[in-house]
């Protein structure tokens, strides 16, 4: 892999890692629906203006049924439930949450083409889950804590995550062969167009402020609009499979800016974050190698942004 593709890497896992933080900051003012719709709305103008600049196409209009399932479950509700789950949960804690998406990917892909698992993948999924508890507990241990208020938020991102593996199924199966630019674009201006009808018949922000709008912006062109690009540009010239790394990056990255946030992280977090990234590793490389006609496995190839 080339210096330039690991910097890629590098750059595409702290631009998702960091939005973790910047939804937080966000929902501080803007209620979850029009985090969504802003974040979705910013990240689609970017992207339809490389669309236009780049000379690439939009999807047909035939696979708009799926476009549409597509956004719902891969920009609308997992942007909306993790500004949601973020009022109550830490950063720190969403972004090993979102450590969950490639297990739920692989589960639903096993479920959907009835593929058994091996040992491996087995016991990476439980060392996964198993890690993601710990980060959890470390959290829920705290005294200062709302319990109530805390499991609510973890269920919340839990069901944005299934959402992203629900979104990676259906593309996998529906919409292979697609211009990744203009996937991405249609993927977030629908999602916005979803959004912004919920936005005006819900609750308003009551008053702006700077870092906020700024927090916004920043998931919009960097966490979205930016990360897109970095992560199609690298499937098109690197393995599925070394792309991968991402994912073991971003609970690194979260606890990273939770930090530099002063989010308070327990020891055992620390610890959480090291099996979880153990549990990806091993059903990274528990996973057959597909054959040179299919393609690689999404169990574990993350194709979306926290």
């Amino acid at each position: 892999m080339k210096p330039k593709h690991i910097a890629q890497i590098f750059l595409l896992s702290a631009a998702w890692g960091i939005s973790f933080l910047m939804i937080r900051i966000a929902a501080t003012v803007f209620p979850p629906v029009w985090v969504g719709m802003l974040r979705s709305g910013s990240g689609a103008v970017l992207l339809l203006v490389l669309l236009a600049i780049r000379g690439n196409r939009l999807p047909p209009r035939k696979m708009l049924p799926w476009l549409l399932a597509v956004a719902l479950f891969n920009n609308a509700i997992p942007f909306s439930f993790f500004a949601w789950g973020e009022q109550t949960v830490p950063s720190n804690t969403a972004a090993v949450l979102n450590a969950t998406v490639p297990i739920w990917t692989m589960l639903l892909g096993m479920a959907v083409h009835r593929t058994r698992m091996g040992i491996a993948t087995v016991l990476g999924v439980l060392i996964g889950f198993a890690g993601v508890s710990l980060v959890v507990y470390s959290r829920a241990s705290d005294p200062a804590q709302n319990q109530g208020s805390l499991v609510l938020g973890i269920v919340v991102i839990l069901l944005a995550t299934l959402g992203y593996a629900i979104a990676t199924t259906i593309a996998k199966a529906k919409l292979q062969g697609l211009d990744p630019v203009g996937l991405a674009s249609s993927q977030l201006a629908l999602a916005a167009c979803m959004l912004v009808p919920v936005a005006a018949l819900t609750r308003h922000p009551s008053h702006f402020a700077l870092q906020p709008l700024l927090a916004i912006l920043v998931l919009g062109f960097i966490g979205s609009g930016l990360a897109f690009y970095l992560y199609f540009n690298l499937l098109a010239h690197i393995p599925a499979t070394h792309v991968v790394a991402v994912t073991y990056l971003l609970p690194v990255w979260g606890i990273f800016w939770g930090l530099v946030a002063h989010e308070q992280i327990a020891p055992m977090a620390y610890a959480g974050v090291l099996v979880v990234i153990a549990g990806l590793v091993l059903m990274n490389t528990s996973l057959r190698k597909p054959s040179p006609k299919q393609e690689p496995s999404p169990a574990v190839c993350k194709v979306v942004e926290p």
